[in-house]
């Protein structure tokens, strides 16, 4: 797979389609790799170029301990492939970066999606007697340097819900989950620092103005429902879906539907 060597870190990266096509940057989640999007890059890819980073932390990325700009890896990387502007859809983290990139660099995003994504700045939200108990588990295992733990941990609360079983998931779903979580194990003892966007972007999500679709999962933690929420009042002109019956990852859980939602949304507003 190719890397880009860029200041303290060399970021794994993957491209498909052709680069005249109209770009796509996807950025995973916190739980998840690159490899979240798989069973999307084909219908993408058919009339896109699409290009899909591992962050700093995560898959087969590495990096140095070094203060760093994830807005500034993810330009990195356009400006590598020579891309201009793209729609950039992210997941969690990366959709907190999506945001910071339309806010901080508008002149490079065409378009905004963001799943179960919050704007960095965001407020302190009250979380329920299960979600404290869970981050409770997840500092525990974090003081322990338990890094298989707590990426165990952090798959079951984020993918699988606080308000689910998941005996009643399907299994195929679960182990998938885990597998993606399972490999940034491996960089629990890197320490890079993410420089902050300042100021950070809740203030000034109400300037971007290109089309944004701000999704989230019914199931999802009680702060990404808030965060979505005041990202379709305050963004101008975004779009809000709530996909059933699913948590963080409703791209990977319901992959057919995201497809569907996502597409409909691309050709609506000819991107």
């Amino acid at each position: 797979m190719p890397h880009l060597d860029v200041p303290g870190a060399s970021l794994n990266y993957e491209t498909d389609g052709h680069i005249s096509q109209p770009a796509i940057l996807l950025i995973h989640a916190g739980v998840a790799t690159l490899r979240m999007w798989d069973r999307l890059v084909p219908a993408l890819a058919a009339d896109h170029f699409v290009v899909r980073f591992d962050m700093r932390g995560f898959g087969q990325t590495s990096t140095e301990d070094v203060p760093f700009s994830d807005r500034a890896d993810a330009l990195a990387l356009l400006d590598h492939l020579g891309v201009a502007r793209a729609v950039v859809v992210g997941a969690s983290r990366g959709g907190r970066i999506a945001i910071d990139l339309a806010v901080d660099a508008p002149s490079r995003v065409s378009g905004l999606v963001t799943i179960g994504s919050g704007p960095g700045g965001f407020p302190d939200t009250e979380l329920t007697d299960e979600e404290d108990a869970a981050f409770d588990a997840l500092d525990d295992a974090y003081e322990a340097k338990d890094w298989h733990r707590l990426a165990r941990l952090e798959t079951e609360l984020w993918c699988f819900g606080p308000a689910r079983d998941v005996a009643t998931l399907d299994p195929a779903f679960v182990e998938e989950a885990y597998a993606l979580g399972r490999p940034n194990a491996a960089h629990g003892d890197e320490s890079p620092v993410v420089v902050s966007l300042e100021p950070p972007a809740y203030d000034r999500v109400c300037d971007i103005d290109v089309p944004a679709l701000i999704t989230v999962g019914e199931f999802d933690l009680s702060t990404a429902l808030a965060q979505q929420a005041y990202l379709v009042a305050s963004i101008p002109g975004a779009e809000g879906y709530i996909f059933s019956d699913t948590a963080h990852l409703p791209s990977v859980e319901h992959p057919a539907e995201f497809q569907r939602v996502l597409c409909d949304w691309l050709g609506r507003h000819h991107l």
